[in-house]
């Protein structure tokens, strides 16, 4: 054979196996590209499934501390229902106390005792004791109510509710007459001017005792006020031709107007007189 045709034929599988290099080449880019592909979807794909995990994975933790909140274990959709099914007072709709006067026109002014005077709406103020030795249970009685038991202090009206809601009743009556105002306004200004700011204690050094002024509470302020207005009625009416629930009227009238007339301003200002004293 001669010597051209011999190199042809050596360098043919040569060639060959160079096309068949470059195919195996193009073949294995192709493929990793497609891997790449099919990694980062994947990648994606674990992303959201680890996402929709951690997602259900949250909702009942929330679920569970809902449950924790609500009383006894019952869920908050049934609570919600339950606050929206409750009648919120309109003016001019809701109860009136007696049948004649409204408690969404009254206003109480002082911030001290705004948390403690109960005026939400009702008509018949009388709950039966229903918030009795409860821890302040009595911000949830309204005040009229609380007027009310603390009338039933002397040895003729102990435990008649029914007379002291009757003298109440028609003390409002007259205030109304008097006034032209809503008696129940007129009642929350005179427990405003005769609720005490500052009272005194008893300190002991050694054996002897000390008094020491200090501030009094919203809670107590409200309490001694009530009682020195009932007291004040009740005192008035002894030997006196006047009924009952005048004498209560007439005192929470000149309460309400700061005058020293009133047993509960005089005694209000005895207590600051003192404790200013005792400083």
């Amino acid at each position: 054979m001669p010597e051209d045709e011999s190199n042809k034929i050596e360098q043919s599988p040569r060639s060959e196996q160079k096309e068949t290099g470059e195919q195996n080449t193009k073949e294995t880019k192709e493929n990793s590209l497609k891997n790449k592909d099919t990694s980062t979807e994947n990648k994606e794909m674990l992303k959201e499934e680890d996402k929709t995990k951690k997602s259900e994975e949250k909702k009942p933790k929330e679920e569970k501390e809902d449950v924790e909140k609500t009383p006894k274990g019952k869920p908050k959709e049934e609570i919600k229902m339950k606050v929206e099914t409750k009648p919120e007072p309109i003016l001019g709709l809701s109860p009136l106390i007696f049948g004649k006067y409204d408690l969404m026109e009254v206003e109480v002014e002082d911030p001290g005792l705004k948390r403690y005077i109960n005026i939400t709406p009702i008509g018949i103020p009388h709950t039966g004791a229903k918030h009795a030795n409860k821890w302040f249970g009595k911000m949830k009685v309204n005040v009229v109510e609380r007027l009310i038991n603390n009338m039933m202090r002397s040895e003729h009206s102990t435990g008649k509710k029914f007379f002291a809601y009757r003298t109440v009743k028609n003390a409002f009556d007259i205030i109304n007459k008097r006034t032209k105002q809503n008696p129940v306004q007129v009642l929350i200004f005179a427990l405003q001017n005769s609720s005490p700011k500052e009272e005194i204690t008893r300190l002991r050094f050694g054996g002897i005792s000390v008094p020491k002024a200090v501030d009094t509470s919203s809670s107590h302020r409200l309490d001694v006020a009530l009682r020195n207005i009932c007291k004040g009625a009740v005192n008035a009416s002894h030997k006196n031709k006047k009924r009952m629930a005048v004498c209560l009227a007439e005192e929470i009238i000149l309460a309400s107007k700061a005058d020293m007339n009133s047993f509960a301003i005089s005694k209000k200002e005895e207590m600051e007189r003192i404790a200013a004293s005792a400083r």
